[in-house]
């Protein structure tokens, strides 16, 4: 079976709220919001994480403790695993430069999220499609 989160392209599971993101489309699922396609699920992951970088969630501890709280998940487990999957270390200071990074981020967040690997080019084609995040 396909997991919720590829079944609404919307690979890293974020959850209705006022916020409209490109590419966001009326779905099915009560608790999450779906996509028309990978990439713009991505890409709207990529902006939220541009938004946490603005407030100073600027690690992986940091993005996770605020992506999936422990009152909901095994947070300690999700950073580890972001970590592992990832290469980044989990306290190191991301900068709005670290796109080769972010995309790596979100690759393995995406992982966690729905137990199986990420298809690169569409975390990369998500990437390309906003502008909070830059490789340099």
């Amino acid at each position: 079976m396909i997991p919720r989160g590829l079944r609404n392209n919307n690979p890293l599971n974020i959850r209705h709220s006022a916020d409209r993101f490109q590419g966001e489309i009326a779905g099915h699922d009560k608790s999450f919001k779906s996509f028309s396609s990978l990439a713009y699920g991505y890409r709207a992951a990529f902006v939220i994480l541009g938004t946490y970088l603005s407030q100073g969630c600027n690690t992986i501890e940091k993005i996770i403790s605020r992506w999936a709280p422990p009152a909901e998940n095994n947070t300690d487990s999700y950073i580890f695993q972001v970590e592992k999957y990832s290469g980044v270390p989990r306290n190191k200071v991301l900068t709005p430069a670290g796109g080769a990074e972010y995309i790596m981020i979100v690759a393995a967040m995406s992982f966690v999220e729905n137990g199986q690997n990420a298809d690169i080019a569409q975390v990369q084609a998500g990437f390309n499609l906003q502008s909070k995040i830059k490789i340099e």
